[in-house]
């Protein structure tokens, strides 16, 4: 049976400005990739990423070349055969997961696991770069979270990290300076992190540079995040980092993240799953992911003015897993 095809842009406003180190953006570009079998349809949204030289027309290419696999039925492993890792790879293996779900009637969980229902968990909700007297502001109305990223941008950071830190009430920090910091700065603002009892601090050189990180302390455990794309760069990562980000648009999908998660587990890694901003279409397969996971940070839809209709439930701290409405 042939399995059918579309591929839709949307646009989701975000609340206010979303600012990092490298720029600072108001809504959410994403795509979503319907697959339809006997009159069942599933969905997978995923979120292309400048910073990987991905936008809306070349991950839209990406899908319609592997047209003539996917609609002839590649399974999950022919899609990685034919498809390379990200966004566009995980739009349309997200799908398949949740056509198969639908198909099979159950959920996507019973499908990877015998016996074992999903639970809640906790995540990061994320304080935007800004001054240290912005970013205080903001951390203060998070400080009932257990679990609260902080935005970095390279010069400033020291009172950056002392800022958000003291406002943060007992919430745990983890850093994330997108590549802004020098080696000449990395292990005084390392330092002040520990100081500060910083849990994790993410891709603080960029991605190409971070060989220093093999020859200096870790007073606070660094974890990969733009220098971690696919299982391949593994191996690499070994004697630089102690944590790896997953992320299911640079994986190419929830099939391609629970293989990396377990290589990632079996070389010493902790892992986060982490997200781009995107809609709970996107971050309902990645609450599966994060089951097993050290860390994870799944906000983008409370970044977002609205989200779609169903989506996931925030509460206390935790994201809740999907309702099969929204996907599974």
């Amino acid at each position: 049976m042939k399995t059918g095809l579309s591929i839709e842009a949307e646009s989701w406003p975000i609340a206010g400005t979303f600012t990092i180190s490298r720029g600072s953006k108001t809504q959410a570009d994403v795509i979503v990739c319907t697959l339809t079998r006997d009159g069942v349809s599933g969905r997978g949204e995923c979120v292309p990423y400048r910073r990987y030289g991905e936008s809306l027309d070349s991950v839209r290419q990406q899908i319609e070349d592997a047209r003539g696999a996917i609609e002839a039925g590649a399974d999950h492993e022919e899609l990685i055969d034919v498809m390379a890792p990200g966004a566009a790879r995980n739009a349309v293996d997200c799908a398949l997961w949740d056509l198969e779900a639908k198909r099979a009637d159950k959920p996507v969980a019973d499908l990877i696991w015998t016996g074992r229902t999903p639970r809640p968990v906790t995540t990061a909700v994320t304080v935007s770069l800004g001054t240290p007297k912005e970013m205080a502001a903001a951390t203060r109305k998070l400080a009932g979270s257990p679990l609260i990223k902080v935005k970095l941008g390279g010069e400033g950071d020291a009172e950056r990290i002392k800022a958000v830190c003291e406002a943060a009430g007992n919430a745990r920090i983890i850093l994330d300076a997108n590549e802004a910091w020098r080696k000449d700065m990395v292990q005084d603002l390392m330092l002040v992190a520990a100081k500060h009892g910083v849990a994790l601090i993410e891709q603080p050189l960029p991605a190409g540079a971070d060989d220093y990180l093999r020859s200096i302390p870790h007073p606070v455990p660094i974890c990969a995040d733009e220098s971690a794309h696919s299982e391949d760069d593994l191996w690499r990562l070994r004697e630089l980092y102690d944590c790896i980000n997953i992320k299911l648009d640079k994986a190419g999908g929830l099939t391609a993240g629970f293989a990396m998660r377990g290589i990632a587990h079996s070389l010493g890694f902790s892992v986060m799953v982490g997200c781009m901003v995107g809609t709970s279409l996107s971050m309902a397969p990645a609450v599966l992911l994060a089951q097993d996971a050290e860390y994870a940070d799944l906000d983008g839809p409370l970044i977002l003015a609205k989200d779609r209709p169903h989506g996931l439930r925030y509460s206390g701290g935790k994201a809740f897993p999907p309702k099969r409405r929204l996907w599974g």
